[in-house]
């Protein structure tokens, strides 16, 4: 089976391909991030999947659209259900570049993380499968965590340390302010 992997990340990506690989798939990355900021965070990001891709051997298909007023405007970060709507706009992106790759389906490297919301992963990836046309394949990759981030140390791979956003970059240290005295 052809299927198209929505990487967020080198790190999280190093598994998430390798699992794939193991159940049988011919693996295609993708990279559409536009929620990283600031720029040269984004950049680290995709230097790191374009690395893994060449260290791993597949192809790296690329969005490398980065316009911030879109996605706060899409996402509507002031809203409870941002993390949803970041979600959605990437799962369907890779459900539109999977149909144009001419794969069978798609999945993310998103389903890795603790840190995510795999619940709306599921829901999301789904939705945008039915849309476009597309099977989704859902698979709670986080028992692989901790060898994501083993293998993206032994590839000298950038590893961040939040989400993306630059919410989720501000909630990382909110709690720390509150400590200091």
């Amino acid at each position: 089976m052809r299927t198209l992997v929505h990487i967020c990340c080198g790190p999280c990506a190093t598994e998430t391909v390798a699992h794939w690989r193991e159940a049988g798939h011919d693996v295609t990355g993708f990279f559409f991030n536009p929620n990283i900021h600031p720029f040269m965070e984004y950049r680290r990001r995709l230097t790191g999947a374009e690395e893994l891709a060449t260290s791993a051997e597949f192809e790296l298909r690329l969005d490398e659209t980065y316009d911030p007023a879109r996605w706060f405007a899409q996402v509507r970060p002031q809203e409870p259900d941002r993390c949803r709507r970041c979600i959605g706009a990437r799962m369907e992106r890779a459900a539109r570049e999977a149909a144009a790759a001419d794969c069978d389906a798609f999945t993310t490297s998103l389903a890795i993380s603790p840190w995510q919301d795999h619940a709306a992963i599921a829901e999301e990836g789904l939705k945008a499968a039915q849309t476009v046309g597309v099977a989704f394949l859902y698979e709670d990759l986080r028992p692989r965590y901790r060898a994501s981030r083993e293998a993206a140390k032994q590839l000298g791979l950038y590893r961040q340390k939040y989400c993306g956003c630059v919410l989720s970059e501000w909630e990382r240290y909110r709690h720390k302010d509150r400590l200091r005295p």
